[in-house]
């Protein structure tokens, strides 16, 4: 299935009808993901967009996009935030340069500085000069000095946050307040998947009160590097494992036929079909050109 049709069919089933009874419904009835006034999502459980009206959002952090619905979900405890190091990374290397205050200089010292200036370019012209470019212009080329600063990296240890999903909160709803208006949002679990729906009121804004969150990583600017030894990293790396191996054997599904697993191990020879082939491979040779001149 192309992601054009799941998207169709995402937004065929999440779509009300347009006879829902909306009497009692405050806001906008019936819901649909095409509205101009409302924005769809469907994210995974580390919040990450797969699917969105806007196709430059899938693939990128709910927290980029919305700040304030990440922000909010994280404080219902339906997302909750963790800390990864890479040990492994490379960093800008730091320039550390000291100068001192320079000295009060008088007038004469910079007509010294404006003349040893003169002088160096007056000399630098000389240099450069060749009289014969001055009738042989075909024969040069124009040629240009492009000075690239690359950027000098060390290696490093870096901290990126990461959000998981908390499964034992299945939906959720909210209202945010964004000053003059208020955003509404709902959420809910996709059964048997670790995808989540999420329908967002789309004409607030709340930039201006809630930053977005991105996953940048930081560089670990260690004060005491005399603490900094193996010991440490490795009581961090075994503290901040996020995947752990299941406390006990899920050998059993309650949607998995038993009867469907193990089927080819049961597949035995036909003998009728083995018989009929093995007469089939003595006769045909007889039927041959060949066969029948030697036997004519």
């Amino acid at each position: 299935m192309t992601l054009d049709s799941l998207e169709a069919r995402l937004w065929s089933i999440a779509a009300q009808p347009n006879n829902t009874d909306c009497s009692d419904a405050d806001g906008i009835c019936p819901l649909r993901c095409d509205s101009v006034d409302i924005q769809c999502y469907v994210i995974d459980n580390n919040g990450f967009v797969l699917i969105s009206k806007q196709r430059n959002d899938a693939g990128r952090f709910l927290g980029e996009l919305d700040g304030s619905v990440m922000t909010t979900l994280i404080r219902m405890g339906m997302f909750k935030r963790v800390s990864l190091f890479d040990y492994q990374a490379m960093c800008k290397m730091h320039s550390h340069s000291v100068s001192s205050g320079r000295h009060i200089m008088s007038p004469l010292h910079s007509l010294a500085s404006a003349l040893k200036w003169f002088l160096s370019n007056f000399l630098l012209f000389l240099l450069e000069f060749n009289i014969c470019s001055l009738w042989h212009t075909d024969h040069f080329a124009e040629a240009s000095l492009h000075k690239r600063k690359g950027e000098i990296l060390q290696p490093c240890e870096t901290e990126y946050p990461s959000f998981v999903y908390e499964p034992s909160v299945r939906e959720t709803n909210s209202i945010i307040k964004c000053g003059r208006c208020q955003k509404m949002f709902v959420v809910q679990q996709v059964p048997d998947t670790n995808l989540l729906l999420l329908v967002v009121q789309a004409d607030c804004d709340c930039s201006k009160q809630y930053s977005s969150i991105t996953l940048a990583p930081q560089e670990l600017l260690l004060l005491n590097m005399a603490a900094h030894n193996y010991s440490s990293k490795c009581e961090r790396m075994r503290s901040q494992k996020i995947r752990r191996r299941p406390e006990s054997c899920h050998a059993y599904h309650e949607q998995e036929n038993a009867n469907d697993c193990g089927g080819a191990s049961a597949a035995s020879l036909t003998t009728w079909l083995f018989f009929l082939c093995c007469v089939a491979s003595v006769l045909v040779p007889s039927w041959s050109p060949e066969g029948l001149l030697m036997v004519s």
